[in-house]
């Protein structure tokens, strides 16, 4: 239903959205300058970018609070497209950070069990994007973890497992997938600040890939409804304005 229509017979003015699923990466991905903000900025008016990130969460309780935030039936507020963004928290090592830690096997399963309930409440496989976790900058996290009187609990080499497995899981189940292990340590790109995060300059792939998705997700926000508006007629598509 277009635009018009649907404001003249009162109907809600709903947008598409896209969801935003992950971990820390994802929950502070709004702040400014991040790649969850630049995308939203990119799908303005276009589709709404619901951030749904949980900080220091792993594939174990993501899979568990799934259901509760997509479900069958829901309508207009079924995502048009949804990011799957874990795996930092994963590889975390399981003698130095076992409550965070979560095998490789179960990692791949969890994974693979998300992808197929988000089919199961009509999220095609080809809205699904699944994001492995970004390389560690070990010097880096070594100083955060010595001033948390801790030791190193994560390696890179590690999390290098957890993407691949991240990959393999997103070509079986016929999802798209972003590398960002891969990517961010190409030409030398400065893969964390000194908190052991990724670098803004790193983020730049992310929002290139951003970019990419933003163009794909509109497209599919335009054949699902019409959510263009012509300036030149206000008056006309909202009576009484």
């Amino acid at each position: 239903m277009a635009l018009c229509e649907a404001v003249a017979s009162g109907s809600p003015l709903v947008w598409p959205r896209v969801l935003l699923f992950g971990d820390s990466i994802t929950q502070f991905s709004f702040q400014q300058g991040g790649w969850g903000a630049s995308l939203a900025d990119m799908l303005v008016r276009k589709c709404d970018v619901l951030n749904r990130g949980f900080s220091g969460y792993n594939t174990r309780w993501a899979k568990i609070i799934l259901p509760r935030l997509v479900r069958k039936g829901s309508g207009l507020d079924s995502p048009v497209a949804v990011t799957i963004f874990f795996g930092a928290n994963d590889s975390a090592l399981k003698d130095e950070n076992p409550k965070q830690h979560v095998p490789l096997e179960e990692f791949v399963a969890n994974l693979r069990s998300m992808v197929r309930y988000l089919r199961s409440v009509d999220v095609p496989e080809g809205r699904l994007i699944l994001i492995t976790p970004p390389p560690l900058c070990e010097a880096a996290w070594a100083q955060e973890c010595l001033q948390q009187g801790c030791k190193l609990n994560r390696l890179n080499s590690v999390v290098g497992e957890y993407a691949r497995a991240c990959l393999q899981v997103a070509q079986d189940c016929g999802a798209d997938a972003l590398d960002l292990w891969t990517l961010m340590q190409k030409d030398g790109q400065q893969l964390a600040s000194c908190s052991g995060k990724p670098s803004d300059r790193s983020w730049h792939t992310v929002k290139q890939m951003s970019s990419k998705w933003s163009m794909a997700w509109e497209s599919t926000a335009a054949r699902e409804r019409g959510w263009r508006l012509s300036a030149c007629h206000v008056r006309k598509n909202f009576p009484g304005v």
